[in-house]
């Protein structure tokens, strides 16, 4: 695996799956990204202002938020967040939303539309085990 590494990010690519990922933050405040070779070439450009908008760009995989505006909770946006990013420090913290709420979610904000297509994938196969 190779890494990239800023100022409350880290990008990793993994040759063996052609797989392009990154975390903002880290440990109990952290998000998880499924990003693009184009967003890993970038990253690191000293004419990017700001890397963590280019990682924005990418398809949310995971969400662990502890802070002082209420009690600490994780979303799992991918639920296969941790084979995507096995080098990750993210822990879950607080309670994990529910499927439900995920989903309805990725359906509302147009920041999540990237994971619309995976999350209705997994809702039916989720509604077919039923």
């Amino acid at each position: 695996m190779e890494f990239k590494e800023g100022s409350g990010w880290k990008c990793c690519y993994d040759a063996e799956r052609e797989l392009y990922t990154a975390q903002l933050g880290g440990g109990v405040n952290c998000d998880l990204y499924e990003i693009t070779k184009e967003i890993y070439d970038q990253v690191d450009n000293p004419d990017v202002e700001w890397p963590h908008r280019l990682i924005n760009e990418g398809r949310h995989l995971f969400m662990s938020v502890n802070d002082r505006c209420g009690p600490p909770y994780t979303v799992v946006f991918d639920s296969d967040y941790e084979k995507l990013c096995p080098w990750s420090d993210a822990i879950v913290t607080g309670k994990t939303w529910p499927d439900e709420l995920t989903d309805a979610v990725v359906e509302v904000f147009a920041s999540e539309k990237n994971n619309r297509e995976q999350r209705r994938a997994k809702r039916k196969t989720r509604e077919n085990q039923t």
